[in-house]
């Protein structure tokens, strides 16, 4: 098992990290009745671990026992049937899913599923929690029509359901559904934070850390707690006992950017770009967010570019990412980062070089 996974605290006695957050979860848990909670922070910060540390303090341990769905239904929109097939990851009390998923149709998802699911009210022999959590993950990538649909499930499902919405950013959620929520703010933790989550960790394994090196490894992790767990991992496979001068390594996908920035860099043609795309496909094929792929390139393309074109390359990176998140397919907007990169890069070099 890696260690992100088995040294994730089970229980809101032993978050590490966003301790404060943790013990006002514990007090709203206590009063018995939980409200619509909205979860919002970037990656790798912590909310998944908070939502099912709070589901295990407010269900106790049936709340772990989970079971992998994918299911499909029979979905009546309007003249015709679609079929929408879907992951669930669920327990007797709380049910998991990402709308998103189903793209453009996520509004027949939050329609129809989520009511079914919100009908079905679960019995608790104590008379007590007698209601069914829902994890909804993404819900800043849901189209308008499904946040409307979402809104009006919450006002009507209210008294048998809970709503645990989960997010990157809570810009993009509806005020109509943020103001239902209790919004909780999850930040990206402070590097001092992952260095005593590296430092727990490897007294747990009984691994002997040289001075400063849980710092670098957090330094490198971009306040990502799950990245540094990983890469403090693949320290660990790669070389043991640690030496003060190791070095640690970058993530694949980044490594694979970097390879990119380099073909860009080295030929600007319509060869070159057929190339590049397929190169893109392949990180958004392996799950990496294409804003986070935009954001890298981008951050590569800099180191290497000269003042003047500075400016003008993050004018053109922001005007895409904007593109983008309003868009359906990144693709063509990373692909068209990528063309109007070289169009600008090739006119500079002809300008500079002849």
């Amino acid at each position: 098992m890696l260690w992100v996974d088995k040294y994730r605290p089970k229980t809101l006695d032993q978050v590490i990290v966003h301790q404060e957050t943790a013990e006002n979860l514990k007090k709203l848990v206590t009063e018995q009745d939980c409200p619509h909670l909205l979860f919002y922070g970037p990656s790798g910060s912590g909310k998944k671990t908070l939502i099912m540390a709070l589901l295990r303090q407010i269900f106790g341990t049936s709340a772990e026992k989970v079971k992998v769905e994918n299911r499909t239904w029979k979905i009546d929109a309007g003249s015709r049937t679609i079929d929408l097939e879907l992951t669930t990851l669920s327990s007797t009390n709380h049910v998991e899913l990402s709308p998103s998923d189903a793209g453009f149709q996520d509004r027949y998802i939050v329609q129809e599923i989520i009511k079914e699911m919100a009908k079905n009210r679960p019995i608790d022999t104590k008379g007590k929690k007698g209601y069914k959590v829902l994890v909804l993950n993404e819900v800043d990538k849901l189209s308008r029509e499904a946040q409307h649909s979402l809104r009006r499930t919450m006002e009507k499902y209210s008294a048998s359901c809970r709503l645990i919405l989960c997010c990157n950013s809570s810009s993009k959620v509806t005020e109509a559904i943020r103001s239902r929520c209790l919004n909780v703010r999850i930040n990206a933790p402070k590097e001092e934070q992952i260095v005593k989550v590296l430092e727990f960790i490897g007294k747990k394994e009984g691994l002997q850390l040289p001075p400063g090196f849980a710092a670098r490894v957090a330094d490198k992790s971009n306040r990502s707690l799950r990245r540094a767990i990983l890469s403090f991992e693949t320290c660990r496979v790669q070389q043991y006992p640690f030496s003060s001068n190791q070095a640690i390594p970058p993530m694949d996908w980044e490594e694979y950017v970097s390879e990119i920035c380099s073909d860009i860099m080295r030929e600007q043609s319509p060869k070159r770009l057929f190339q590049v795309r397929g190169k893109l496909y392949e990180l958004l094929i392996n799950c990496i967010p294409p804003e986070i792929i935009l954001k890298k390139l981008l951050s590569e393309l800099l180191k290497k570019l000269d003042e003047e074109l500075k400016h003008e390359v993050c004018h053109w990176a922001a005007y895409y990412e904007h593109r983008m998140r309003m868009g359906q397919k990144a693709i063509f907007h990373l692909e068209a980062f990528v063309a109007k990169f070289m169009s600008i890069y090739k006119a500079f070099l002809i300008a500079t070089f002849g």
